[in-house]
């Protein structure tokens, strides 16, 4: 979550090498007429129920991983409609991938595809790009342990409590802390905001501070959290808010 002192940009590209803020609920679907024998008296089938809101996942998942990658196959589309194009790539730590690398990948390319996020100010866009091809930056999941050992390498210190607890930037390197992506923030869980909404704020988070970014406060109580805002610590009376684009405009608070 903190910026990256000088001289540690390739202090950590050993172990990347690899081997290998909110969603919309689905609407109800109202199900089509099913005639009874007078066509007059057709019955309705009720609508399915909206999903139970999701504010942190459930069961265990590793501590710890390998530090090695698999990437997420395939090119996105083009997201946005002007600026220079930035190529990023997206992997998960190998021991996590089977189960959380196609969920991240939406989740990301969603995310940035929205025009509330870096696209909204028109001076970017931004395509995913798989292993192999030429980038600008990656996108990571990474499990805890593995999280705190790559932004130790930049002077950064994900712990809370002896545990490793945020996410983190280095130059061309969006690392996303598993116990993050999976459990959210207590300000989060508690203000009953959903899982998918944290995603997209930590994703923005991070990818804001790779476009140059840097830190901000909460401009207000009542008042939606700047994206850089560090809303994974509190929201510190904001709202929770993961978009940096609201309402057309780029949305700030007072730098740190």
């Amino acid at each position: 979550m903190l910026c990256l002192p000088a001289g540690a940009v390739l202090v950590g590209l050993a172990l990347l090498r690899g081997a290998g803020e909110p969603a919309a609920q689905p609407s109800p679907v109202a199900g089509d007429a099913v005639p009874s024998a007078p066509a007059s008296s057709a019955a309705s089938v009720s609508p399915s129920p909206s999903p139970p809101p999701v504010y942190q996942l459930p069961g265990d998942f590793p501590a710890s991983g390998p530090g090695t990658w698999k990437y997420a196959p395939g090119k996105g589309d083009v997201l946005g409609s002007a600026g220079g194009l930035r190529r990023f790539r997206v992997a998960a730590e190998t021991n996590i991938a089977g189960a959380e690398l196609a969920e991240f990948t939406r989740t990301v390319d969603r995310t940035l595809g929205d025009p509330r996020s870096w696209i909204g100010g028109r001076e970017r866009r931004l395509q995913r790009v798989p292993a192999g091809a030429a980038y600008d930056f990656t996108i990571y999941l990474a499990t805890g342990e593995t999280t705190r050992k790559l932004c130790a390498l930049g002077g950064m210190d994900t712990r809370l409590d002896g545990v490793s607890y945020t996410s983190c930037r280095l130059p061309g390197r969006v690392v996303i802390n598993l116990n993050r992506w999976r459990l959210s923030v207590p300000d989060y869980v508690n203000g009953r905001i959903e899982l998918s909404v944290y995603r997209s704020y930590v994703i923005n988070h991070e990818v804001g501070h790779e476009f140059g970014r840097n830190h901000e406060r909460c401009p207000g109580k009542g008042r939606p959290a700047p994206t850089m805002q560090q809303q994974t610590y509190g929201l510190r009376g904001c709202r929770a808010n993961p978009w940096p684009y609201l309402d057309g405009r780029r949305y700030a608070g007072p730098p740190m």
